[in-house]
């Protein structure tokens, strides 16, 4: 069993001491899946850098025990937190592995993956030499890389995120660990892939009794797979419970929130329910329930007296005065702006059809493939082929498919990031707002480029990736506003950027911090506001929730409905989750291997599809599963 007990993380940061982990206690089984949820910022990652003693240089545990207790009489039980560096790194994935959050920066750049996972084998298993290398390929297979044998010598860059995602998760579990802490496993992974990863995870622990920390935002999938579900919120767990337990009756109004969060196309149409604010900083000192400022049932009590853990129903426990059944001591406070923060429900009215946008014709991306003078094959690798789609002014496209599928490519050659890299062909014609002969945007250069860039922006998937760390806010938005609008002088600009933060609900502070100093979610209305900042007519955003929790997701979906109503701009929605597409798209694309499959109406693909690839896609999309 993997014990935790009273396990206290505090952090030094020039704000003051933040309580990361506040006497957090929880406990994991041989062969159980317990699940971690909770927004960001709670402190999900946080607790599994304690786990396995990977601290930040300013992090220290103040309190509490971490033990490795025997699963018999007899054997050994190891305080975790006593051993020396030396001994805790033979702990450290051979009996406690770990797939870590963000593989990017995870995986060593100057190592190939297929030596990183040899590395791992011959660390923690008997295995060496040839015999640990076919073992990596059968890792690398199991988790769904293509062609195993030639992408072992591949470096990490050469990667998609999600196949840099399954080389993480082969590396956590060839050591063949007791324990595995999965901080956010299959955030980058598409659904099929999700699948493919989720049922090796429930084979291994069926195999060898493996115990899973599953850290995730993605409720569907824990309900699939859990055990236990505790729900974290500002350092603290406010709820535990069996999973069944969980998700047909949670507990607390948070928790309630969460599920309410979720997007689904019975909501399609209507605003989706997201909790106002964001996780209170650590920093402070918390005078009763940490969550009563964002509560919108909370008690005149509940900002004063703290709550405890308790159980309220067998092994249900919730730290809430509501759920234990306090006394109300006084009438139901707003003690929170609106618990859920809607964007406007305007149903879509019936009217002539919007005139078109984009007219994407027989697209083809090949990229050059370096080789030797005297190998023999192809000389180019084509990413995408003979890809045609429509999208009219005001509305939203959705490309769906496996990660490989081409779906970012087209993104970013309708975004003109691939000239000099790739060789496109086939149109891509843009028409102009006040009528006119439209343009092939990979034909135009110079000015007319340049005009053609103010029309068609992107949303990267990772906002803290493609926010430059040096720069402030300000800078970040007033650069492309700069070259792309040279004919705004510097007031108009700065006048701008303030309506800017505005539409995408920052406060003009923002403007003046840097990156590092907002929440993930934050971090992607900056990044939006980017893209708005020319007034573009095509915003084509790449995975822009994965890396968000249910909450922030819903804020951020509800904030593109919101612009998309106000401004018209249209969306091409690049992402592998189905909800989203349910909620967001009027059409949506399926791509398969550098092809389209199938394409039509959002609810005629979706609930008809007529090709066997999109069947399967859509049979692996989890579900939630109540009671």
């Amino acid at each position: 069993m993997l014990d935790a007990r009273e396990l206290t993380v505090e952090l030094d940061v020039e704000a003051g001491v933040v309580r990361a982990l506040d006497a957090l206690t929880l406990s994991i089984q041989r062969g159980e899946t317990f699940a971690l949820v909770g927004e960001s910022g709670c402190g999900k990652s946080m607790t599994a850098l304690a786990l396995m003693r990977l601290l930040p240089d300013n992090g220290l545990v103040t309190g509490g025990d971490l033990h490795l207790r025997a699963a018999s009489q007899g054997g050994d039980d190891v305080d975790v937190l006593a051993l020396p560096e030396a001994a805790m790194r033979r702990v450290r994935g051979g009996r406690i592995g770990m797939i870590f959050q963000e593989p990017g920066t995870s995986l060593n750049p100057v190592m190939t993956v297929g030596r990183q996972v040899v590395e791992a084998i011959e660390a923690h298993t008997p295995l060496r030499g040839a015999a640990a290398r076919t073992r990596a390929i059968e890792w690398l297979t199991r988790v769904g890389i293509p062609e195993p044998e030639r992408r072992f010598d591949d470096y990490p860059f050469r990667m998609s995120g999600g196949q840099k995602q399954r080389v993480m998760i082969a590396l956590a579990l060839a050591a063949e660990p007791d324990f595995l802490v999965a901080d956010e496993p299959t955030t980058a992974l598409d659904v099929t892939i999700q699948a493919q990863v989720l049922a090796l995870l429930r084979e291994l622990q069926a195999e060898r009794g493996m115990g899973l920390l599953l850290i995730t935002h993605d409720l569907a999938v824990v309900s699939g797979m859990a055990h236990r579900v505790a729900l974290m919120y500002a350092g603290q767990i406010v709820e535990v419970a069996e999973a069944r337990e969980f998700f047909a009756q949670p507990r607390h109004p948070y928790a309630q929130a969460l599920l309410r969060a979720l997007p689904s196309a019975e909501g399609r149409g209507q605003p989706l329910m997201a909790i106002a604010g964001t996780v209170p900083p650590l920093t402070q000192r918390f005078e009763g329930c940490r969550f009563a400022p964002r509560c919108g049932v909370a008690l005149a009590h509940c900002a004063q007296q703290v709550p405890q853990l308790e159980a309220v129903q067998g092994a249900h426990a919730v730290r809430c005065w509501l759920a234990q059944g306090a006394p109300s001591q006084g009438v139901a406070v707003a003690s929170a702006p609106e618990a859920a923060v809607h964007a406007s429900a305007v149903p879509r009215a019936a009217q002539a059809e919007p005139p078109l946008l984009l007219q994407v014709q027989a697209l083809g991306v090949r990229f050059p493939l370096q080789r030797s003078w005297l190998a023999k094959g192809p000389r180019e690798f084509n990413a995408v082929s003979g890809v045609s789609f429509e999208l009219r002014a005001g509305r939203t496209l959705a490309l769906v498919g496996e990660s490989g599928c081409g779906k970012t490519t087209t993104g970013k050659a309708l975004a003109q990031l691939l000239r000099g890299t790739a060789r496109t062909e086939g149109r891509a014609l843009l028409h102009p707002a006040a009528g006119g002969q439209p343009q092939d945007l990979f034909t135009l250069q110079g000015e007319a480029l340049r005009a053609a860039r103010r029309e068609v922006q992107i949303v990267f998937q990772d906002p803290f990736a493609s926010l430059d760390p040096r720069m402030g806010v300000r800078e970040i938005l007033d650069e492309g506003l700069a070259a792309l609008r040279p004919e705004l002088g510097a007031a108009e600009r700065r006048q701008r950027l303030e309506r800017l933060v505005d539409q995408v609900g920052l406060r003009r502070d923002a403007l003046d911090r840097y990156p590092h100093e907002f929440s993930g979610g934050q971090r992607q209305r900056i990044a939006i506001a980017r893209a708005l900042a020319v007034e573009p007519r095509l915003i084509v955003c790449d995975e822009p929730t994965s890396a968000l929790d249910v909450s922030v997701q819903a804020q951020i979906l509800n904030l593109l409905r919101d612009l998309q109503r106000s401004l018209g701009v249209s969306y091409l929605f690049i992402t592998h989750n189905i909800g989203v597409v349910e909620v967001m798209a009027d059409e949506v694309v399926v791509m398969q291997a550098g092809r389209v499959v199938e394409q039509g109406a959002v609810e005629a693909v979706l609930q008809a599809p007529r090709e066997p690839y999109t069947r399967d896609l859509l049979a692996a999309v989890p579900r939630l599963q109540v009671g």
